[in-house]
């Protein structure tokens, strides 16, 4: 700091003086407020809370609507999801509110990639193509509807994470990462 002034020696040393000295009267608290670490606990736990049972309930439709493909897209899910969390340990992240959004999100998207991708299989068996004939056909067909609503999302996140600041830089991220993993869990794991 700097205090400006025409003083002398003299009195800048006695201003410096008063300014270092503790304070000679005693001290009364009249009212105090104390912030802990617990509120930011608590949102994160009620926020791991959500995203467990939004990937339960996920997991719940997919096994039932979709039966043995609905397996095999909850073990991509969860192996997404095992990706995403490494990766983001990987580069150091913290996991915040908006990471738990952007992990979310990521679930989303790739359960949107694999009912895209099922729904033009059970099309293409409808068709009377063959169950290998409909799965290749389903993935072609499949593959530009995921690869544009991926893309537009990849671009909003890179946008984020360029432009954005704390919570948003970080969704940004948790974002950018997931949408990459989802695509290759979705077209390639499943």
């Amino acid at each position: 700091g700097q205090i400006t002034g025409s003083f002398d020696r003299r009195e800048a040393f006695e201003l410096a003086n008063v300014l270092e000295n503790p304070l000679r009267a005693p001290l009364h608290i009249v009212y105090s407020t104390d912030v802990d670490p617990t509120l930011g606990r608590d949102s994160i736990r009620s926020g791991i809370l959500a995203a467990i049972y939004g990937v339960v309930a996920v997991a719940v439709f997919m096994l039932v609507y979709y039966l043995l493909s609905g397996a095999v897209a909850l073990a991509a899910l969860m192996l997404n999801i095992i990706i995403l969390l490494g990766v983001m340990c990987s580069i150091g992240t913290t996991l915040t509110l908006p990471g738990i959004a952007g992990i979310v999100l990521t679930i989303g998207m790739a359960v949107d990639a694999n009912v895209l991708i099922f729904e033009r299989i059970r099309e293409e068996q409808a068709a009377g193509k063959s169950m290998s004939g409909a799965i290749a056909a389903g993935y072609e067909k499949a593959f530009g509807t995921i690869f544009d609503s991926n893309l537009t999302t990849l671009i909003a996140s890179v946008i984020l994470i360029f432009m954005g600041t704390g919570p948003v830089k970080g969704f940004g991220i948790t974002l950018t990462v997931g949408v990459l993993i989802s695509m290759f869990t979705a077209l390639v794991v499943t």
